[in-house]
């Protein structure tokens, strides 16, 4: 296949709109400033200072108990000067061992109540030091549970626990009877969520995201379409699981603020062809798609109709700030996160990676119109390199969502949000160019972290060892 056009193949910010006008994209980059994101936004009786938030993700580099490290208490130090306002989510934590997506995630927990409230309190100082106020600063935790992704013990070897049988991804992940987490089961893990949300508000965060999202427990529960009994079959019996977890989390605390990062649309799982490019899995042709929530029954489009009613419920909670995404990175990475370059286990994109990027923009603006109550913020947008800010701005301006949120951006280029919002030029050297390293690295094993860009991490040792091991892959191909 031909190689896609690369960002750094455009060369100003005319030619970056003139290729996108001619590829048909639904991608807007017609803002004439930056000056969206410096808008501050009312909320709750409150203000967040601005339109930028930093996305949940997972460092595979807490301490094995599950408290936070320094080079977790680093990374956090840094989203806190990034110049963003909403830290959505700070962290993926888990809310109970056997729901860890690796050994050195983040869990919210008793014993890791003191660190991780210490580690805020520093966020939060070091935010006023460097802009003079935390005062339209917001911080939130994200928690979740891995379900089917869980590896607690041992990072190379799954421990699922599934919602229900999918005929696809049970193949992929070996997943069998034993992995179905009974009903029973799925009431405990409603407590845990409970009580960490009970745990993050003692803290200090403002809120919590409840991570409905890239086919984790609770995501993998809204498909539930096939599994008997209270929490599968109906719509109603789909967000049972988010229902009662609501009610116990507005029971359990007392000015705690829910939000949910919810994947609009799910997709059928891609496999890599012998090309090494991401083709869908076979499914019959005359039979439609069931298991994708948001889907169309294709399994490569989407309706929106179940998301919309779903967040309308949640509205009903109390639920008003939405982070919007889509897929999973597990079996449709090139949609859930758009890079020119595949990870170690990954396939080539089977399009180009900026209309993977317009995909996430169009969704979200197709919730903002059906929803405007609800304060939305995007994703996917890191892929968008030096014209990210361009295209975040007018997103914001055209009123398509609320915050533009970065994720893999902030790991190489933590001050992107404050040079934008100064008026300073792009420390070019710094953007990330989706080479991949910060998912290829834990995944072989390692702590995260942007090897290629960050002098911090080219000196530590996994550095040498990524290198070599990307090497030998090389060699085998």
């Amino acid at each position: 296949m031909e190689p896609y056009k690369k960002i750094t193949e455009l060369k100003s910010a005319e030619a970056f709109h003139d290729f996108v006008k001619s590829s048909g994209w639904n991608l807007p980059c017609d803002a004439a400033g930056l000056e969206a994101f410096s808008r501050p936004l009312e909320h709750r009786g409150g203000r967040i200072g601005n339109r930028w938030a930093i996305l949940p993700m997972e460092g595979w580099d807490c301490e094995p108990d599950g408290n936070p490290s320094e080079l977790t208490a680093r990374r956090w130090g840094r989203f806190a000067t990034s110049g963003a306002k909403l830290i959505y989510g700070t962290e993926a934590a888990a809310v109970m061992h056997e729901g860890r997506s690796n050994t050195r995630q983040l869990w919210i927990a008793p014993h890791t109540y003191d660190r991780i409230a210490r580690q805020l309190e520093a966020m939060r100082k070091a935010h006023a030091r460097r802009f003079g106020s935390a005062d339209d600063f917001r911080l939130g935790l994200q928690l979740t549970h891995s379900g089917r992704y869980s590896h607690p013990n041992d990072d190379m070897q799954l421990e699922s626990r599934i919602a229900w049988h999918h005929p696809l991804l049970d193949k992929k992940f070996r997943n069998g009877p034993k992995d179905i987490a009974s009903d029973d089961e799925l009431r405990r893990i409603i407590e845990r969520f409970i009580e960490a949300a009970r745990l993050a508000e003692r803290a200090g965060f403002d809120f919590v995201d409840i991570k409905h999202a890239h086919g984790y427990l609770a995501h993998e529960l809204l498909s539930a379409v096939e599994r008997p009994g209270p929490f599968g079959g109906s719509f109603e019996n789909r967000t049972y699981f988010f229902r009662e977890l609501c009610d116990g989390v507005r029971s359990a605390t007392t000015a705690l603020e829910l939000s949910l990062r919810l994947s609009l649309a799910d997709f059928i799982p891609f496999e890599k062809n012998s090309e090494g490019v991401g083709t869908p899995a076979e499914w019959p042709e005359d039979k439609p798609y069931p298991y994708a929530f948001g889907g169309d029954g294709t399994g490569l489009g989407w309706n929106l109709e179940e998301p919309v009613a779903f967040l309308r419920l949640a509205r009903k909670f109390g639920v008003s700030l939405i982070c919007a995404t889509l897929g999973s990175p597990y079996y449709c990475p090139h949609i859930q996160r758009p890079a020119y370059y595949p990870v170690s286990d990954g396939y080539l994109p089977p399009e180009h990676p900026l209309r993977s990027v317009a995909r996430h923009i169009e969704t979200a603006a197709e919730l903002k119109r059906l929803c405007p109550e609800l304060k939305i913020v995007g994703s996917g947008y890191t892929c968008l390199q030096e014209y990210l800010p361009l295209v975040g701005a007018s997103v914001l301006e055209a009123g398509q969502a609320d915050f533009i949120g970065i994720g893999r951006m902030v790991l190489s280029y933590p001050d992107i949000c404050a040079d934008v919002l100064e008026g300073a030029p792009l420390k070019t050297q710094c953007i990330c160019r989706t080479l991949g390293e910060c998912t290829t690295a834990p995944r072989a094993g390692m702590v995260s972290g942007c090897y290629p860009l960050d002098p911090f991490y080219k000196e530590r040792p996994e550095a040498k060892t990524l290198r070599e091991l990307k090497k030998e892959r090389r060699k085998t191909k």
